[in-house]
């Protein structure tokens, strides 16, 4: 599989951004340690935002090389190349942007961060799997 000078670099960015998640981990044990106070809300979505940055930079370290391997219009491809990782972005900050202050108990406006991340997850993947699947029959004998 050959993969694209500019699929190794956003691979490579998306590597380093582990490293964010990886320091939220450490947030994660100060939180349950007590050394930050957190009511209940707070450290399930602290939790949650936690475990899904982590989960969709992995999965877009999973699907976008995949993309080299099919020829996809512009627009898909670049719906299926981003989706993922801006959906990485954006449902962290809604878990944790929106339970910000002291107390909180529910999550304030941030929370629609969430729904957005949950859109460009959903288009992604979409995208993602039908250009693959359209691809892949292109390339049958």
């Amino acid at each position: 599989m050959t993969t694209h000078p500019w699929t190794t670099i956003l691979l490579g960015a998306l590597l380093l951004s582990l490293i964010t998640v990886e320091s939220g981990g450490w947030f994660l044990t100060r939180v349950g340690r007590g050394a930050i106070p957190a009511n209940t809300l707070q450290k399930n979505f602290f939790r949650a935002g936690h475990a899904h940055a982590a989960v969709l930079l992995m999965l877009s370290l999973v699907v976008i090389p995949l993309l080299d391997t099919v020829a996809l219009p512009l627009g898909v491809d670049l719906v299926a190349r981003f989706g993922i990782p801006t959906a990485a972005l954006l449902m962290p900050a809604g878990f944790f942007l929106s339970v910000l202050g002291r107390e909180p108990a529910r999550p304030g406006r941030a929370f629609a961060l969430l729904w957005i991340g949950a859109t460009s997850l959903t288009l992604g993947l979409a995208a993602a799997g039908v250009g693959l699947i359209g691809g892949g029959v292109a390339q049958l004998p």
